[in-house]
């Protein structure tokens, strides 16, 4: 198993693990609270590299309730998760602020000030981390309360890896 695999893995299952979520009320975290975003790019980056995939940093917050809905439809829908198996590497990196501090504020710089376009935010990166686009989430919505599959396909087809 690739090595971001079993570190996604990892990070995953220490999620679940952690006594309290951040947002209890809310339901567990998404997002890896004490993840080094840069260290998860960096691991991703090689993987993509070896294995001929981009890179799709999903950027968002735990109390989000758009980026707990994407992730959702990441997570349950079939074809989705076919095309984020077959094309990218999923990095999920948390943009929270605790205490006047961003959480990987400088990735949050690196590529174009996401917060700008709002939570979640989506950065297609190549294998050699060349930012490919940047797509705010709100053009991916139903126009209701989920995000629509259909428009997901449409986008990772898009940047998906010519091959």
């Amino acid at each position: 198993m690739p090595r971001v695999t079993l570190l996604f893995l990892f990070c995953f299952a220490s999620v679940l693990l952690r006594a309290e979520p951040e947002f209890p009320k809310i339901g567990p975290d998404i997002y890896d609270t004490k993840a080094v975003g840069s260290q998860l790019v960096d691991e991703a980056l090689r993987e993509a590299k070896a294995s001929g995939k981009h890179v799709l940093l999903d950027f968002g917050a735990n109390w989000c309730i758009w980026c707990r809905r994407l992730h959702h439809t990441f997570t349950t829908n079939a074809e989705i998760q076919a095309a984020l198996q077959k094309d990218y590497v999923l990095v999920m990196i948390d943009l929270n602020s605790k205490q006047g501090k961003m959480r990987n504020a400088d990735l949050n710089q690196r590529y174009g000030n996401l917060l700008q376009h709002g939570i979640p935010v989506l950065v297609v990166l190549d294998s050699d981390g060349k930012q490919l686009t940047t797509q705010e989430t709100g053009a991916l919505e139903d126009g209701k309360d989920a995000h629509d599959p259909a428009k997901i396909l449409a986008f990772l087809a898009q940047w998906a890896p010519k091959r």
